[in-house]
């Protein structure tokens, strides 16, 4: 786990760099964050989703985000090219703000694997 200190100055710093990038002078939060990690783990590109489709990309996000806590494995790629993880530990409960700390860590540590942070 990252100490909070560094959580919230890698955090801010991964913010920072997206909404820069994405967010037309915005600044994003962490559902758009997730989102934009769907649509790049999709690899795509930029195109217009459904709206069935941006509650996939960000289920394909969360995922991939909590992957490497062992919480989902990668399965497989449909024939649309869409992937698919299988579930290997259920999520312990978590209140909400400790989802948050949860998901802004992995965050972190994904944009760190990209070489973002």
């Amino acid at each position: 786990m990252i100490g909070t200190e560094n959580l919230k100055e890698n955090w801010e710093l991964v913010v920072k760099k997206v909404s820069d990038r994405f967010g037309g002078g915005e600044q994003l939060d962490l559902d758009v964050i997730i989102y934009l990690i769907g649509v790049q783990e999709l690899g795509v590109g930029a195109k217009q989703f459904q709206k069935d489709e941006k509650v996939n990309l960000m289920h394909i996000a969360i995922c991939r985000l909590l992957e490497p806590y062992g919480y989902y494995e990668f399965d497989f790629f449909d024939d649309e090219g869409w992937p698919h993880y299988k579930v290997k530990e259920q999520l312990p409960v978590l209140k909400p703000g400790e989802q948050s700390v949860l998901m802004k860590e992995a965050v972190v540590q994904y944009f760190s694997e990209k070489g973002l942070v």
